[in-house]
């Protein structure tokens, strides 16, 4: 296969009129510029609905869409939203104020709801019940708060009460169904747009669900739930690069014991559900479906025990070509020995390479073809944040290793920011088969503009202003894709 590059960019972070990146026109200029960049894939982070944080790894409903990504200009268009309501919409913010959006953005898609002459297309998504998982969850969370707060009757699926809560509160259910109706036409439509420019999507399929999902109301048996229907174990992972007490992510866990009696039916369907959605799909915490990081409910990562997964089974007959392991963290013979039997690439990660250790896999060097390479991902510090960080007696030793690496015939380089831009030619010129930049790394900058830092709270706020899409930074990426060869 011809080698390939892209860019990592979140929906949310594009640059935009309303608050918060959306399926509109900012996510068709992007997909140009991406074109006339020579950038064939977009790595996009997940776009489900968030819970309570707003990380896009914690999703009320898995493979919903975030409603937030609505084209509002859409709705306009529609005769659903007035100019006035639209003009109010406009928030010219550097970060995303997800607490404004909750009232503002909700309250403004019920305005364009009420208009809504419900056409075919919508009720015959209603009547087949595409939705109805999700609308039920969300007119519960509505009525009752967390999925904790859930009446038994509704834990248990009682259908002739659920039948009589819906009949109870119709136009909420209904506005549930029509949000992701919307929503989720606008991006297959902004997929097909990509897709005809030579652009592929990539998807990222978080491992686990939030406890308070529509996942886990669903089918409460396929997780680690006692009688009460509360987490027995959950999912974090054990002290490792990102933090020295391990994290603590709170996921209920697996049953997989229930889960391997029907042949692993529903992760199954979930995998083939998101590669129906995106061309390529990376799929986060890999590592947990070897063996995961089971913490009692209640204790700290640091209690926790590794637990068997069955992934062979589960990744059997999915296409490998399209599927990403994302392999970072704490990684063993088991871990290697499952990329080896599913086929999977796996990720390598630059800013991991310079520990002294010649046999780093990160190193430019031990990068195969097999392999999706990044300076950093999302969450990692901006590559310039980092090196700002080091002392003087650090950056040194580190431009030596960079300079130690840097591709035959490159002009040595002695700043910081000329360290960013030597580590993005290095990756262009390994031998992995992809290479994903993050915008903010092919821009120089700082941390100011990292996307996530694990363990804490208050990330996936950074947006992208517009004057850093420029036809400068569009013609550089497109000379150095083509002398890689990546084009």
């Amino acid at each position: 296969m011809k080698k390939s590059s892209g860019i990592l960019m979140p929906v949310f972070a594009l640059s935009g009129k309303y608050g918060i990146g959306t399926f509109g026109s900012e996510s068709y200029k992007f997909v140009d510029f991406l074109c006339e960049s020579g950038q064939s894939v977009w790595q996009m982070l997940p776009l489900s609905q968030t819970v309570y944080g707003d990380s896009p790894y914690q999703t009320t409903a898995d493979g919903s869409f975030n409603p937030y990504f609505c084209d509002l200009e859409q709705l306009f268009t529609m005769g659903l939203l007035t100019e006035k309501e639209l003009k109010s919409a406009e928030e010219k913010v550097t970060k995303i104020d997800y607490g404004k959006l909750y009232v503002k953005r909700t309250a403004l898609l019920k305005k364009a709801f009420s208009r809504y002459d419900f056409e075919d297309g919508f009720l015959s998504a209603v009547n087949s019940k595409k939705y109805y998982g999700y609308a039920v969850f969300m007119t519960a969370k509505t009525v009752y708060g967390e999925y904790k707060n859930f009446p038994l009757w509704l834990k248990t699926h009682e259908k002739r009460l659920i039948d009589r809560f819906i009949e109870e509160n119709n136009e909420e259910f209904l506005f549930y169904n029509f949000t992701q109706y919307i929503v989720e036409n606008q991006f297959f439509k902004l997929k097909k747009y990509a897709n005809e420019k030579g652009v592929k999507l990539m998807g990222d399929l978080p491992l686990y669900v939030a406890y308070d999902s529509a996942e886990v109301w669903k089918n409460p048996e396929l997780f680690m739930l006692d009688e009460e229907y509360k987490p027995i174990k959950v999912a974090g992972v054990p002290p490792d690069y990102f933090s020295q007490d391990g994290q603590l992510w709170g996921n209920p866990l697996y049953d997989y014991d229930k889960m391997e009696k029907d042949g692993f039916k529903w992760w199954k369907a979930r995998l083939k559900r998101s590669l129906k959605t995106f061309d390529l799909v990376r799929i986060d915490h890999f590592r947990g479906l070897d063996r995961f990081w089971a913490i009692p409910y209640g204790e700290s990562a640091k209690a926790g025990e590794w637990t068997k997964a069955y992934g062979e089974i589960i990744l059997k007959e999915m296409p490998k070509n399209r599927l990403i392991a994302e392999d970072l963290g704490v990684i063993d013979d088991g871990v290697i020995a499952l990329l080896e039997k599913t086929g999977l690439a796996g990720m390598k990660v630059l800013l991991f390479a310079f520990d002294g250790n010649p046999d780093n896999p990160y190193l430019p060097k031990n990068i195969g073809y097999n392999s999706i390479a990044y300076v950093g991902t999302h969450d990692n510090d901006t590559a310039y944040g980092y090196v700002k960080t080091l002392s003087k007696e650090e950056f040194n030793v580190f431009l030596k290793s960079v300079n130690s690496v840097i591709p035959k015939g490159a002009k040595k380089v002695t700043s910081k920011k000329g360290v960013v831009n030597a580590l993005i030619e290095t990756l262009f010129n390994s031998e992995a088969k992809l290479v994903i930049t993050t915008f903010a790394d092919l821009n120089c900058l700082d941390n100011k503009f990292r996307i996530n830092t694990p363990s804490t709270v208050g990330n996936w706020t950074v947006r992208y202003p517009e004057k850093y899409f420029t036809d400068e930074l569009s013609k550089t990426l497109l000379e150095l894709t083509q002398k890689a060869k990546r084009i």
